[in-house]
């Protein structure tokens, strides 16, 4: 990680029983420090507009102010205004695809190599690592290629779910299509799991490497 960087990569936005960025509400507040506002990216999820509109009401909840990248004239002159970014979850491989299409990967990486703090949610943590090889995500466009935002060293996998041993459920596990992974790539992996996040150096998940499993212990205060 660059040591100007400043991330948070949150699994998901909603954890049962709260709402949306309910769980990490403080995180954020704490995170962005003095900046007043971000741009968001909006681009996983279909319907722009209504992401837009709801990630700017909870923003604004928090007191921050929110542009939304898809309904600005020049997106990267968007970028270089910016505060800080937040990259929203949904489909990882639409989300890199319009990042790819729109030419938006490096202004978000010199962004965010020149200090600007960088929130990821889902996808949006996803493709803060070299690439979306290990989203859960189904294929449902086709990016130019798998190579993302690179803003850390190594793959990210949200929605970590511990394998449950007492499950029933023959299919593959989570930590078994990452296993897979670290078959053919040298990479690591960190887990995140749902209701977590990281950020900065300080994480709270797990890596997977190749013949090699690193725990680390839960965040306090995490949702």
């Amino acid at each position: 990680m660059n040591q100007t960087s400043r991330l948070l990569l949150i699994s998901n936005s909603t954890v049962h029983g709260r709402g949306y960025l309910d769980h990490v509400q403080e995180q954020i507040k704490m995170f962005l420090g003095d900046a007043r506002k971000a741009l968001f990216f909006p681009f996983a999820l279909y319907d722009r507009d209504d992401y837009a509109a709801k990630a700017k009401s909870r923003f604004a909840a928090m007191g921050y102010g929110l542009e939304s990248a898809h309904a600005t004239d020049n997106p990267k002159k968007a970028i270089d205004r910016a505060d800080a970014l937040f990259i929203g979850g949904g489909n990882t491989f639409r989300l890199l695809k319009a990042l790819q299409d729109r030419e938006l990967l490096e202004p978000i990486r010199r962004k965010v190599k020149g200090g600007a703090p960088y929130i990821g949610s889902s996808a949006g943590s996803n493709v803060a690592g070299p690439t979306i090889k290990t989203t859960k995500d189904m294929p449902i466009v086709q990016p130019r290629s798998f190579d993302s935002l690179g803003l850390v060293p190594f793959q990210i996998s949200p929605h970590y779910l511990d394998p449950d041993p007492n499950s029933t459920h023959m299919g593959e596990t989570q930590e078994e299509r990452i296993l897979q992974f670290l078959e053919e790539n040298e990479t690591p992996v960190v887990g995140i799991r749902e209701g977590a996040w990281m950020r900065d150096r300080k994480w709270r998940g797990h890596v997977e490497r190749r013949n090699r499993r690193e725990n680390f212990p839960a965040r306090s205060g995490a949702g």
